[in-house]
């Protein structure tokens, strides 16, 4: 699968996506430019580190639009950590407007619990989605985060983990998929999590 841009915002490990996709079988190109980014088949966007400072990097970059017109459009995305977060319209980190494309809110872990949420914790599937094909149910995965996504409509959830509450780790509609976890750092599993995606980015960019 050619075309794969890993968006660079300077909020991610976008070495180590890049390596998962490349043993995924893809190609992938890094790239900030908006015309770059809107050529390409499919997007990923990776992220680490703070939803307010994300989005003025975004903005900053005149990347904004080009991500919500590529995900409008059927482009194939998969987001990753803070490019989940930043998919919801709200965050309660610097109180911010995120990128708005579903419904909901990006709130804090309860302040009774070890922040961040940080190492292997199982994910719970409640739905079948392509991206997860081969991957058991419960399966360990990375995180490292303080935040989590509530979004407003619960058919987007796809996959759920328990640290101290239930919340979103995975979502899904149509051409998006994104994962709270970091799939790129959890071994065999994870790069299955890649594979599947670039199998599904083959399939609807070949349709």
């Amino acid at each position: 699968m050619k075309d794969i841009v890993v968006v660079d915002y300077q909020a991610g490990n976008l070495r180590s996506v890049v390596r998962a996709l490349e043993l995924s079988g893809a190609r992938p190109t890094i790239s900030s430019d908006p015309e770059v980014i809107s050529n390409a088949a499919a997007l990923v966007l990776p992220g680490q580190g703070a939803c307010d400072t994300a989005m003025e990097a975004l903005r900053t970059g005149n990347l904004i639009p080009v991500l919500r017109n590529g995900i409008d459009s059927g482009k194939p995305f998969l987001g990753i950590c803070l490019g989940l977060q930043l998919l919801l319209e709200l965050t309660e980190e610097g109180d911010a407007p995120c990128l708005g494309i579903f419904p909901g809110k990006v709130r804090r872990l309860p302040d009774n619990l070890k922040v961040p949420h940080m190492g292997w914790n199982q994910v719970y599937f409640r739905k079948n989605h392509p991206i997860f094909k081969d991957v058991p149910q419960n399966s360990n995965f990375y995180f490292v985060h303080s935040y989590y996504a509530d979004p407003d409509d619960d058919e987007l959830v796809v996959a759920t983990t328990d640290y101290g509450i239930s919340f979103c780790v995975a979502l899904a509609k149509d051409n998006l998929v994104a994962t709270q976890f970091h799939p790129e750092k959890s071994g065999d599993i994870g790069i299955q999590i890649y594979r599947n995606f670039v199998d599904f980015a083959s399939v609807r960019y070949n349709k």
